[in-house]
């Protein structure tokens, strides 16, 4: 069983949803669609409702890096 993810997890959050997207450029998507991407990944254990903009944006660059790291 995944271990269970939180909003503040944003570096795993980054990571997860690097391998889950990795033709998506973090940096083109919108906030609402970032936050169905997190809901929705296995072991996510938040409640839905405790994120805001700092969170998702910590999530975003986390994810960017992720994102940057892959292509080398």
């Amino acid at each position: 069983m995944p271990r269970e993810i939180m909003w503040t997890d944003s570096e795993e959050i980054g990571i997860q949803l690097q391998e889950k997207f990795p033709e998506i450029d973090p940096l083109t998507v919108r906030f609402t669609d970032l936050h169905k991407y997190v809901t929705e990944l296995e072991g996510f254990a938040d409640d839905p409702t405790k994120s805001n903009e700092s969170r998702l944006e910590a999530i975003q660059m986390a994810w960017h890096e992720e994102f940057e790291d892959a292509k080398g």
